[in-house]
């Protein structure tokens, strides 16, 4: 497969199961809670967040890239197993970083894992870097429901 065969589109509410269900088998194992609710939220509140690479109408990607008018935000960079070192990662993050620049965003940051040592040389090879001189401070809140 080469680069020019995959389309990047935005994601809408009729993809959201598709969506989830990629991220099942695609996405790396976290504490995360998903939902249709909230991927609906995401969408609806920003409905060029969610980044879809498709081959020949299959889904073989995703990224959230999010923009809460301050900072630029990557996560769920998302690549089918079978799909993976064809550029569709690469194809992805250049949708987001024009989106981003668009917006006059000076810099994005991506949320990576860190036991997903795969994904690090992916983030590494498309110029990001770990910042070491902050770290991500995270408190779980109540449920909602």
């Amino acid at each position: 497969m080469s680069r020019s065969e995959v389309k990047v589109r935005f994601g809408g509410a009729d993809d959201i199961p598709a969506v989830l269900a990629f991220w099942l088998v695609a996405a790396e194992g976290t504490d995360r809670h998903d939902s249709a609710d909230k991927v609906v939220a995401l969408v609806e509140r920003d409905p060029e967040a969610l980044l879809l690479a498709e081959d020949d109408g299959h889904l073989v990607g995703t990224l959230i890239a999010g923009w809460d008018g301050w900072r630029a935000h990557l996560y769920r960079l998302a690549v089918h197993p079978g799909h993976r070192r064809r550029g569709i990662a690469t194809t992805l993050l250049a949708a987001a970083e024009e989106r981003f620049a668009a917006f006059g965003a000076f810099r994005a940051d991506a949320m990576v894992l860190d036991d997903n040592v795969p994904a690090h040389h992916a983030w590494s090879a498309a110029g990001y870097s770990r910042q070491p001189e902050w770290g991500r401070w995270v408190k779980p809140l109540p449920s909602s429901r």
